[in-house]
């Protein structure tokens, strides 16, 4: 069973402010696909608690409103940044450390969220914070 939709990953809240269509291409939606897949559903199974999903997938108006990076994997649909309800980022990447999931890079944003990204056959185990 999953317990994420692909509209979950889309949903922008500067998008809808800004009158921006956020919807992915083809390659951007089979990478959210394996996102989900290989990283958010495998955690959420492990952790047993709900994720709420605070971004996902940003075109590049959206990316440039929000002031992401220019090489942001948001872009590609290949992360998320997604937090925990009782659970700081530090406990949450502690976690996901030890356990099989895969995933290119895990980083605390600030305290305040963790971002995930997955790159299919490129994953680089990378642990950063911010």
């Amino acid at each position: 069973m999953l317990n994420f939709k692909i509209s979950e990953l889309i949903h922008s809240d500067i998008a809808v402010q800004n009158n921006i269509n956020n919807m992915p291409d083809i390659n951007s939606l089979d990478n959210m696909l394996n996102l989900i897949f290989y990283c958010l559903q495998p955690i959420r199974n492990l952790i047993k608690k709900p994720m709420i999903i605070t971004s996902g997938y940003r075109n590049e108006a959206v990316n440039r409103l929000v002031k992401g990076k220019l090489n942001s994997q948001h872009l590609k649909g290949e992360a998320a940044d997604f937090k925990i309800s009782g659970m700081t980022s530090k406990e949450i990447i502690s976690i996901i450390k030890k356990s099989n999931i895969e995933y290119d890079q895990l980083i605390n944003e600030y305290d305040r969220w963790v971002h995930i990204s997955y790159s299919k056959g490129k994953n680089r185990y990378q642990v950063l914070k911010y």
